[in-house]
């Protein structure tokens, strides 16, 4: 039977071109979020490398044949720990395409649902950013609802956000939280990020998680992270947010909370 209230944490993570040290500094942070209390941990968008389109395809892991060292590292910290890991994303390679993958792992280190980004983003904004995710990923085909010990969750990744009728059919399937990975830039994260994740609540009557990764103000890349992890409640209230710098945060879900908003309203 899930938990009537359990903590969620989301570990906003600086990236860096350093795999290997990416997979070991997100492991001590999910420990550390695990020791605080969290019963499930997420991660953020693309976290095991740098999010740029030129360098992604040599950063890629093979999750079904099994040579995936960054999700084989978030089995072993959830079996260790015995907590539920929404593991962010990264670049998947399989039948010779890429996709934007989230895998889910629970208590017992095992995948319990994956999740292959659907909407994959475009941006063209003459002066600004020209930036277009399809040049390198293959867009995923399936909805990702999984029961975990927390109870049924949705995933999305990033862009899915975008689309209101994804979320509707999971809140019809049951889902009392999304998760939404993500890594927005600066021109969509200060128009759309708050407006989105809480769009998505408010319409459902449920919780929304969103993790990125921290921004770099020293990087020269082409793609700036706005960040700003959040958990909004079901009435659109903000229960836990980092600002852009990296952190972890905990916050609190209660499902009375959606018993309480789809009985009052």
């Amino acid at each position: 039977m899930s938990p009537v209230q359990y903590k969620i944490a989301l570990c906003q993570l600086q990236v860096t071109p350093d795999k290997d040290g990416n997979i070991a500094h997100a492991r001590a942070r999910i420990e550390a979020a695990a020791a605080a209390g969290a019963k499930l941990v997420v991660l953020p968008e693309i976290w095991n490398c740098p999010y740029a389109m030129g360098t992604l395809p040599s950063y890629a892991e093979d999750i079904d044949g099994g040579g995936s060292p960054s999700v084989s590292m978030l089995s072993e910290v959830a079996a260790a720990r015995k907590i539920t890991v929404v593991g962010g994303s990264i670049p998947e390679r399989s039948s010779g395409q890429l996709f934007n993958t989230c895998c889910v792992i629970g208590p017992d280190g095992q995948i319990k649902a994956k999740h292959r980004k659907l909407h994959l983003f475009g941006i063209d904004i003459p002066g600004d950013i020209t930036f277009r995710e399809s040049d390198t990923f293959t867009a995923g085909q399936e909805l990702t609802v999984v029961d975990t010990d927390m109870g049924r969750i949705g995933i999305g990744i990033c862009h899915d956000i975008r689309f209101p009728e994804l979320a509707m059919l999971y809140r019809s399937r049951g889902a009392h939280l999304i998760c939404y990975p993500s890594a927005f830039n600066m021109s969509t994260g200060k128009l759309l990020w708050d407006l989105m994740q809480k769009s998505r609540a408010v319409d459902n009557q449920l919780f929304a998680a969103t993790c990125s990764p921290a921004r770099d103000t020293n990087s020269h890349s082409e793609y700036m992270i706005w960040g700003h992890s959040s958990l909004i409640g079901p009435f659109g209230e903000v229960l836990a947010a980092a600002g852009h710098e990296e952190a972890t945060v905990i916050g609190e879900i209660d499902l009375s909370l959606i018993e309480a908003v789809r009985y009052n309203m």
